[in-house]
């Protein structure tokens, strides 16, 4: 099996410019939807700001003009970042959405380095003038339901009691991981270890203090387990799909159109996803050991950073934290993959590292402010956490080594290549890879390089 190499070649480079950086789209017929508008942003932001200059009032105060000039700097951040951020690996339902969700997660990522430098009282006044009504907010007015009361009377009405929004929310969240990870042992797992990383911090969160038919049928079974086999039969519908692709311009009749402007939305083809094989090496396993880690340590900080600022789940802030956090992760996701499997991927994408620091940044962020909290934790419990963390990582690791002929059972005998079908136009064409990824291009529009890189990687080794 072929090694990681240290250097990178021309080849690679390029490799990793158009397929984990800067996707392209393919056989583009609507090209006023794609051409560049960096002059007419430029004049829009301008003549903006030059209204505003010499409309706006002199009555407003400090607080008001710092306020709306905040709001000013964040949208034009967004739309330079549509000009110049990477898209990513993603190009639907447009690459501009992708690269809106980059510039939003880098200016996430910026507020929680100046978060760093605050103290909790600061941090929190400032939240403060954004949303007064949290000034008088307490522990005790984010705990939405009881918790961990009466456990022993197990009654029907009771637990349906517990079957509210937040289930639901559950529920179709778990379906999300699933359609990302597209692994069902690893999202098992990923479900199992949280249940126990509530009951490794219950005695600093108490909203993490949950009866025992919560934990192991609510959460764990019903909304959880539904949730990841649902994501599951999705996944293996969207792998069966044959995906071709026509321009809206020759499809007749305009309900015609009107549905392939809402197919727009949906993927453009679906790869097989193989994070591991019998083959693999202690080196993706590791790899995948730190993905579950990280994955974890993304939903802790989501508890953590509401109870440190003492905001309620509800709260917009909270789910603009959840909304970002999941669309930062869908390529960030796709870019570790290729990066644990492709021998040719010899560094981590702009989404990846981006997500990567913004949970790193969080989890510092709640350990430096929330340090009156983390001062009653009892060390042994964090200490096990952590050991059975990276332990249960490896033996799910094991285990999908092991279960790898069962995992595949739909591949042909004697071949473990998928086959991804993009007709571009009227035509289409599909190319069979080892390991999952797709490789399809235009015939008719090859460049040369895309001809060298086709018949480079046809053959090429997959990533132990």
């Amino acid at each position: 099996m072929r090694r990681r190499q240290l250097s990178e070649s021309q080849l690679d480079k390029d490799y990793f410019l158009s397929t984990i950086e800067q996707q392209k789209v393919d056989d583009i017929t609507l090209s006023a939807f794609y051409q560049s508008r960096t002059l007419t942003v430029l004049a829009c932001i301008w003549l903006g700001l030059a209204y505003i200059a010499c409309s706006r009032s002199s009555s407003f105060s400090l607080e008001q003009n710092l306020f709306h000039g905040l709001i000013a700097v964040y949208i034009i951040f967004i739309f330079v970042s549509v000009m110049i951020m990477p898209n990513g690996p993603f190009t639907r339902p447009h690459p501009a959405v992708w690269r809106v969700v980059f510039g939003a997660s880098l200016f996430y990522f910026l507020c929680l380095v100046l978060t760093v430098f605050l103290r909790l009282d600061e941090a929190r006044q400032i939240i403060i003038w954004v949303y007064p009504n949290l000034k008088y907010m307490k522990h005790s007015d984010i705990l939405d339901k009881e918790y961990a009361v009466n456990c022993s009377q197990v009654t029907f009405a009771r637990v349906y009691s517990h079957c509210d929004i937040f289930a639901a929310a559950h529920f179709v969240g778990w379906v999300v991981k699933a359609i990302l990870l597209r692994h069902r042992l690893i999202a098992w797992t990923l479900s199992i270890n949280w249940e126990i990383t509530e009951i490794a911090f219950s005695h600093i969160l108490p909203n993490f203090n949950e009866c025992w038919w919560d934990s192991l049928l609510l959460d764990v079974l019903i909304c959880n387990g539904l949730g990841i086999e649902v994501g599951m039969l999705l996944c293996r519908w969207l792998e069966m799909r044959d995906y071709r692709w026509h321009s809206i311009r020759d499809i007749p009749g305009a309900r015609g159109k009107l549905k392939r402007a809402v197919l727009q939305f949906t993927p453009r083809s679906w790869t097989y996803t193989r994070w591991l094989h019998r083959d693999s090496s202690i080196l993706r396993s590791f790899l995948l050991s730190q993905l579950m880690i990280v994955w974890q340590l993304a939903e802790l900080n989501s508890f953590f950073l509401k109870h440190v600022f003492i905001v309620k789940p509800s709260h917009p802030l909270t789910m603009f934290r959840v909304c970002l956090i999941t669309l930062m992760s869908a390529p960030a996701i796709r870019q570790y993959y290729l990066y644990v499997i492709d021998p040719h991927v010899k560094r981590v994408g702009s989404q990846l590292w981006l997500f990567i620091a913004t949970v790193l940044t969080e989890t510092l962020v709640c350990f430096k402010l929330g340090s009156e909290t983390f001062e009653h934790a009892i060390l042994w419990n964090l200490v096990y956490w952590v050991i059975w963390m990276i332990l249960s990582s490896f033996l799910t690791v094991w285990m999908c080594r092991s279960l790898f002929a069962s995992q595949v059972q739909d591949v042909p005998t004697g071949s473990q290549s998928c086959k991804t079908s993009v007709p571009i136009g009227n035509q289409s064409t599909s190319l069979l890879t080892t390991d999952g990824l797709d490789y399809s291009a235009d015939s008719k529009s090859e460049s040369s390089f895309e001809l060298r890189r086709r018949h480079s990687l046809v053959d090429r080794p997959v990533k132990t």
